[in-house]
């Protein structure tokens, strides 16, 4: 099998080549922990769960790096006003470092909730000032920086004067740099509008700063992830991830930083997970078109009729392609719902099922596999899995009818390879609810009433069980084996 996957640097999908045979290095921009984390957050670091999971499915030993920014601005003007740390300890009445603590336990209690993996190390950007001022020195040794009144800028004219070229990414050119370039505060420091800071003198009111050769401050966005991707994957690494809103100026300044320190192209693929939508619109609390992950799961909001496990709101979002921009709605939800209840179902069902080796499948299970896997390999298309698996669990259903039959090789080799992708790839969970078991006590009361009735034949008892159970969305199914249900 041939991993093809979509390079945003590129704009194509390509066959995947390791640097490593068999190994991967995967860096993905973490949150910036200053607030809860947001739904979007989590759609993108959800579509990187898969993507590690498969990576690791397909036999790659991966090393997933993932930092928490824990410090710093994200913009250049150097006005305290605008540092969202300081703005939230403002508001809170806290130290920096206890709104980087809240703030770190709640993502992570979040992503948990979600089933999504740790990473295989996970840097904070203050834990790592040293490499940061070490890659700032090496950058002005070179030439492709400048200190500017206890300040240092990155040269971007100097940088594409070279032969480099700062925009390769975003597809942007220096001449459109200049014409967008906004009036900042400080912005007389520069020598060009478009550089961008390496690091940022304090002021007196900043709270978090850091000694330096050039004086207190503190580090820019994006040097950090420069610092900490090339100290555990190396100069050169295989895969660099995060949201599509990250790719300018984040991504861009990343790579010049990159090359400009070691003369080669800091990673091989880029790619880039797409936005998440709410009722088609676009997620703002000042429009207030939002919603925390926790108020999806608890009900507590406007917007959906009923709480929704962490599971299923994991299914919705893997039925989108983490290429395209993903829209959630009540009705979305719904049917998520019913699909994930299905799945599961269908994978209770194999369980009981008796294999037939007398008789030949009509189920071509080799086939199926090879479909499930070139989904997978197809740019980690979770969409086209999801619905390969759905034809499985109408085989799944027509098995429990007697409609077909399985060998007991093929119908272990089917239990192995559903589980694999339903649980290990797509990272689902089987739902264990405390009124599981009551239910399914009741409905065995009920199955064993109506077959009593059927016995005496009073068929019209028998029906009308059947009939009431059905419009509850509980299908009765009979089998050779006796009666079972299915939650529709």
């Amino acid at each position: 099998m041939q991993l093809k996957l979509y390079n945003s640097l590129t704009g194509e999908k390509e066959i995947f080549k390791p640097i490593l045979e068999g190994n991967v290095g995967m860096y993905v921009c973490g949150p910036t922990v200053y607030s809860n984390v947001h739904l979007g957050n989590v759609r993108t670091f959800l579509s990187f769960d898969f993507i590690y999971r498969t990576l690791m499915h397909l036999g790659y030993k991966v090393r997933y790096v993932r930092n928490i920014t824990d410090a710093g601005h994200l913009t250049d003007d150097g006005n305290v006003d605008n540092d969202r740390f300081v703005k939230q300890t403002r508001l809170e009445k806290l130290e920096p470092m206890e709104i980087v603590q809240k703030y770190t336990v709640d993502f992570h209690k979040v992503l948990e909730m979600f089933n999504l993996l740790p990473p295989n190390i996970e840097p904070t950007a203050t834990g790592h000032i040293v490499e940061q001022i070490e890659l700032t020195q090496k950058l002005i040794e070179r030439g492709f920086a400048y200190e500017s009144n206890g300040s240092v800028y990155f040269d971007v004219l100097e940088y594409n004067k070279r032969g480099l070229n700062y925009g390769e990414l975003s597809k942007r050119n220096i001449e459109e740099l200049f014409a967008n370039t906004r009036d900042l505060d400080g912005q007389g420091e520069k020598k060009n509008p478009q550089d961008f800071a390496l690091w940022k003198k304090a002021s007196p009111a900043h709270i978090m700063r850091w000694n330096s050769p050039w004086g207190e401050g503190f580090p820019g966005w994006h040097l950090e992830c420069t610092a900490m991707s090339t100290k555990y994957l190396g100069e050169k690494f295989d895969i660099h991830g995060g949201g599509m809103d990250l790719k300018f100026p984040h991504h861009e300044c990343e790579i010049a930083q990159g090359k400009a320190c070691n003369d080669t192209a800091p990673v091989n693929y880029w790619m880039h997970a797409n936005m998440l939508t709410m009722n088609s619109q676009r997620m703002s609390k000042s429009t207030g078109n939002y919603i925390l992950p926790m108020q999806l799961v608890t009900g507590e909001n406007d917007f959906f009729e009923k709480p929704f496990h962490p599971s299923i709101v994991r299914f919705c979002f893997l039925q989108a392609h983490y290429r395209s921009v993903l829209d959630i709605s009540n009705d979305a939800m719904i049917a998520s719902e019913k699909g994930f209840i299905r799945l599961m179902e269908a994978i209770k069902v194999l369980n009981s099922i008796t294999p037939d080796n007398e008789k030949q499948s009509g189920f071509d299970l080799k086939e199926w596999k090879k479909k499930c896997y070139d989904a997978l390999t197809d740019d980690f298309n979770s969409p086209i899995l999801i619905a390969h698996l759905f034809e499985a669990v109408k085989f799944i259903f027509a098995l429990n009818d007697g409609k077909e039959t399985i060998s007991l090789e093929d119908l272990e080799d089917l239990k192995t390879t559903l589980h694999a992708f339903v649980f290990d790839v797509l990272g689902l969970q089987n739902i264990e609810e405390n009124n599981n078991e009551k239910l399914d006590q009741t409905l065995k009361v009920l199955i064993e009433l109506r077959n009593q009735a059927r016995k005496s034949k009073n068929f019209d008892l028998s029906d009308q069980i059947r009939d009431k159970l059905l419009a509850e969305g509980i299908e009765l199914k009979d089998g050779r084996d006796g009666t079972s249900y299915v939650l529709n």
